[in-house]
């Protein structure tokens, strides 16, 4: 006996419909491009986490506190040169708009565009935001390539230390003067 039942596809996206106008208050938010991103953010942590175990990775019960401080300083650095960074402007460039220079070294830009190219925009221009996956990517690396991930790590924490040396010198020549 057939069930005459409708397809749950119209009402589904009626009701994502209603969601998003009554979060948006008539902005435009890219949830659906959200929930893509998000998508591709855990599938990577599962293949991740598939990888590691096809390889027969043990993962250790608690990271070490050394990794952390490393992983914690090169996440910041890391995800200010992707997100603020001067020189990493062309690849954020598609989805922001220049507004003006920043701190040293870096920029202020707008997101612009709708849908995917907007979620991407706010991605990649939000240091917090891409900090999430900057740590993922840092943490993973400790477990599947431990040693190049450290050196990497390292690299950026001595430039995050670098520059906090610069501008503690700058902030000593002013008082100078």
């Amino acid at each position: 006996m057939a069930v005459d039942q409708k397809a749950p596809g119209p009402a589904l996206q009626a009701a994502a419909k209603r969601v998003r106008q009554r979060y948006s208050h008539g902005e435009h938010r890219p949830l659906g491009s959200f929930v893509v991103l998000t998508g591709c953010y855990v599938a990577a942590v599962g293949v991740g986490f598939l990888v590691a175990r096809s390889r027969g990775v043990r993962v250790p019960a608690r990271p070490a506190v050394g990794d952390l401080a490393l992983v914690a300083i090169a996440t910041l650095r890391t995800s200010r040169l992707i997100a603020k960074d001067s020189v990493t402007s062309p690849l954020r460039a598609p989805f922001t708009r220049f507004q003006e220079a920043g701190g040293a070294g870096e920029v202020n830009e707008q997101v612009v565009g709708r849908g995917a190219r907007k979620a991407m925009g706010e991605l990649l221009s939000c240091p917090f935001c891409i900090g999430q996956w900057v740590s993922t990517g840092l943490v993973g690396g400790l477990v599947l390539a431990p040693r190049a991930t450290r050196w990497l790590a390292a690299t950026m924490c001595v430039s995050a230390a670098a520059d906090t040396l610069q501008f503690g010198r700058a902030l000593l020549e002013h008082a100078a003067e």
